[in-house]
């Protein structure tokens, strides 16, 4: 980029419509502009800034204020605010091999309490050609539609509004570039501009978006889409699969750190007796309900014994009276029968013949007696007709009786022995004092455990859910695989695309770490080579190094030391900042412009020969210097008049406050020296 030409009607104190050709000439790439303090040296810096970036510009007399205001405040006191200001910059740009002209018109005016603002960008279409056929031909611009609505995206295209913080600078402010962060960010901001790194990034990027333009079918293109989002889904839940994994992992060996801490306590609980101790009411109520079932048994065993219960001793004598008992049933059974049998012999006598009656009855009687004799008792105890059945009555309740009493006498053993073990185990119950400080640190450690034990319930809980989510996005996602296999033949040609621009994009990635390493560099050469030369002390930086991370900047003495920046002068730290633009510069290939406001500040006189003699003739191939008298004084405009294609003076007029252009500086012809 080359600045052509810059014209301000009535901005700031420059009165009326005032140009300034700032076209370098062959070998002579400086136009030196000279002006007091205060007469308008940084307005014109600002005005260039301000007529390419407009509200983004960096102008140094804006400040805080907002951009309106500092437009109303702009336009020259003198003027017709209805009138407002404008602003014209022309430049030339080469793009593609053919070099076009450029003239921007940035112009406002103040309506009541409303502030209008245009922008008008005019290119000169036919200019390459014009030009070869005629160096003095002057461009015929045209008004471009598109660009004055899209200015703000093309001028990043020309010049990035970061970059042109390098292009144009305050040499009084230029000290902050020795500030480490500062220079970083400087460097970093140049090396992906100025240097094409960023073209790379910006080469992916496109790739990037050439993939993503491809257009498949409705339906291909949710079914991609569903593809993504099912594949960041299941990388989410891996992800925090993943992290629940480790937190269970985590808890798990907390709890297992809690429980050893628990069973340490348990054991020296139980050593104390605690166990017995926890359980003491316990026994005690199991205790008193054993002594109740004992005497509720015994008490049973009484009452069976006042029933039937001893005749169980008796059991011989029962058998003798059972037996008797039946002999007695037995021989009134035969009684019985005897008469029934006397009645019966005696119907049969009648029955029979007189001659054989004596025969038969003979028999009869013998019968008889014979059955009256096995009946006879020893003894006769007159037992009850039903004695027999009683004794059956009682054969029954005293089995009864006796399998009641073993389990009573069972059940009276058992709770006996019972009860003197949990005598025996409530006479060792420990005191309470003994193990009360354990007990508390037993129960706190208890709820310690299942506070854990929940963590890791709920972890676990949550990492089930989590593998059940994984896997059923899995399984979606390989249905949505399986159904674009399917559709494949017709999104080949998609996939090719991809395929190579992801290739080509790794390519890239590798070009450009070793495009920023290759200028990282150059860079570090560059701008020590650069420190070099402007300095007088030769031997203060032997080396400087930048980061290709951080883009951070080292200076290493003779002996590899590093040198911190605050060490060096102020002179010194402006000359390091100077070496940093022109180091970038060089690498660059110089094609940017170069405007610098008050060069010279805080340098002394050695420096101010070195930047003179060995800088603003190389810092670029056009230069554009903002200077008092002070600063480019008659002996230093002698060192410097071979490299000067134009000088202008900015004459002031302290009556009215407005400054006007005169071709010319002073000491020279054409322009009065002002004191």
């Amino acid at each position: 980029m080359l600045l052509r030409k810059i014209t301000l009607e009535e901005f700031g104190a420059y009165r009326g419509k005032q140009s300034l050709d700032l076209t370098p000439g062959k070998k002579r790439p400086i136009v030196l502009i000279g002006g007091l303090n205060g007469c308008g040296k940084t307005t014109l810096l600002d005005a260039i800034q301000l007529t390419l970036y407009g509200s983004r510009a960096r102008c140094s007399g804006r400040g805080n204020k907002p951009y309106e205001v500092y437009l109303r405040e702009s336009i020259n006191r003198q003027a017709d605010p209805s009138r407002g200001s404008s602003v014209t910059l022309e430049f030339t740009v080469v793009m593609d091999g053919c070099e076009h002209y450029y003239r921007v018109v940035r112009s406002w005016h103040s309506s009541g309490k409303s502030l209008k603002e245009f922008l008008n960008v005019y290119v000169d279409e036919g200019y390459g050609e014009k030009k070869r056929a005629s160096q003095k031909a002057v461009p015929e611009d045209k008004y471009n539609r598109l660009l004055s609505e899209g200015w703000a995206d093309h001028v990043e295209d020309l010049l990035p509004l970061e970059i042109a913080s390098l292009s144009f600078f305050d040499g009084e402010k230029i000290e902050s570039l020795a500030d480490p962060e500062r220079a970083a960010s400087v460097i970093e901001t140049a090396v992906q501009s100025l240097l094409g790194v960023s073209t790379v990034q910006q080469l992916r990027t496109d790739l990037l978006a050439l993939q993503r333009r491809q257009k498949l079918s409705d339906e291909d293109q949710h079914l991609m889409e569903a593809i993504h989002a099912q594949e960041e889904e299941r990388e989410a839940v891996q992800q925090k699969l993943e992290v629940v994994h480790q937190d269970l992992a985590q808890r798990r060996s907390e709890l297992a750190k809690v429980k050893r801490q628990l069973e340490t306590l348990e054991r020296a609980f139980e050593k104390e007796g605690g166990g017995l101790f926890e359980r003491r009411v316990e026994l005690e109520a199991e205790r008193k309900q054993v002594a109740d079932r004992l005497a509720e048994a015994r008490a049973a065993l009484i009452q069976l014994a006042a029933g039937p219960l001893p005749l169980l001793m008796l059991d011989a004598q029962v058998k003798d009276v059972r037996k008797q008992a039946e002999q007695e049933r037995a021989a009134a059974e035969v009684g019985q029968v005897l008469g029934v049998l006397a009645e019966r012999d005696q119907w049969l006598l009648d029955l029979l013949p007189e001659g054989e009656r004596a025969t038969v009855l003979e028999e009869l009687e013998a019968d008889r007696t014979r059955r009256a004799q096995a009946a006879e008792l020893p003894v006769d105890f007159g037992l009850p007709h039903d004695a027999l059945e009683q004794l059956s009555v009682l054969d029954e309740v005293l089995d009864r009786d006796r399998v009641r009493a073993g389990e009573l006498l069972a059940l009276v053993a058992s709770a006996t022995e019972h009860l003197d073990q949990l005598d025996r185990q409530l006479a060792g119950v420990p005191a309470k004092s003994k193990v009360e400080a354990l007990q508390v640190a037993r129960v706190e450690q208890l709820q310690e455990v299942a506070r854990v034990q929940a963590e890791c319930a709920r972890a676990s809980e949550l990492l089930e859910e989590l593998k059940r989510r994984r896997e059923n996005v899995t399984t979606s996602l390989a249905r949505a695989h399986d159904d674009f296999v399917r559709t494949k033949v017709k999104v080949e040609e998609v996939e090719r695309i991809i395929k190579y621009s992801e290739k080509a994009r790794a390519t890239l990635d590798r070009f450009g770490e070793a495009l920023l390493q290759r200028h990282i560099s150059r860079l570090e050469v560059a701008v020590l080579q650069s420190f070099k030369e402007l300095m007088r002390k030769q031997g203060l930086v032997k080396d400087l190094r930048i980061d290709t991370d951080k883009f951070t900047l080292t200076l290493s003495d003779a002996e590899g030391e590093s040198i911190d920046p605050g060490r060096l002068s102020a002179g010194e730290r402006q000359l390091l900042a100077v070496s940093l633009l022109w180091g970038l510069m060089k690498v660059a290939g110089n094609r940017l412009p170069s405007v610098i406001d008050t060069p010279l500040g805080r340098l002394d006189s050695k420096h101010r020969e070195h930047l003179v003699d060995r800088y603003f003739p190389y810092a670029s191939e056009q230069v554009l210097l903002l200077s008092t008298d002070e600063e480019i004084d008659e002996y230093l405009l002698g060192r410097l008049k071979k490299s000067v294609a134009r000088t202008y003076t900015l004459a002031h007029d302290d009556e009215e406050f407005t400054t006007s252009v005169v071709e010319g500086y002073w000491w020279t012809t054409g322009a009065p020296h002002v004191d």
